[in-house]
């Protein structure tokens, strides 16, 4: 199972972003039984894509078609409270503080779908969030 971060779909979603290309092709080998996300990145896509600058953002209409896109190849990953719990004290004990956390969230819904690879175009604040999966996260 392939993990993706919500950087690579948006990265996807916007042909001029510089990292297009690369996580399109990562994009096209993704099929519904081996990729997932967390189901909070089908918020975090909706947000970004309606709120970026004027010349990149999507009407709504247009970003919930994208969001329908994604999940014809992708398997959301929800938590329970117990796990959001486990995230957060993870994260306290490595003492971080601020919105690694969101970082954390989506890391904690790749090891409950054990992710073999977790693509991101934020492989540093990963790598920090979940030093234990520092081998398993990428980029594009």
């Amino acid at each position: 199972m392939i993990f993706l971060d919500t950087s690579v779909l948006v990265a996807v979603a916007h042909v001029s972003h510089d990292r297009h290309t690369a996580s399109l092709e990562l994009w096209n080998r993704c099929t519904r039984k081996d990729s997932a996300i967390s189901a909070h990145t089908l918020a975090e896509l909706y947000s970004g894509m309606t709120g970026m600058p004027p010349a990149l953002r999507l009407r709504p209409r247009d970003a919930m078609l994208a969001v329908e896109t994604f999940l014809q190849r992708l398997t959301p990953i929800a938590l329970t409270s117990d796990e959001y719990s486990g995230a957060l004290t993870r994260v306290a004990q490595l003492r971080l503080t601020g919105g690694i956390i969101y970082d954390a969230l989506l890391l904690e819904c790749a090891r409950k779908c054990g992710a073999s690879q977790i693509y991101t175009l934020n492989p540093r604040h990963f790598r920090t969030a979940a030093p234990d999966l520092a081998e398993r996260i990428v980029a594009p």
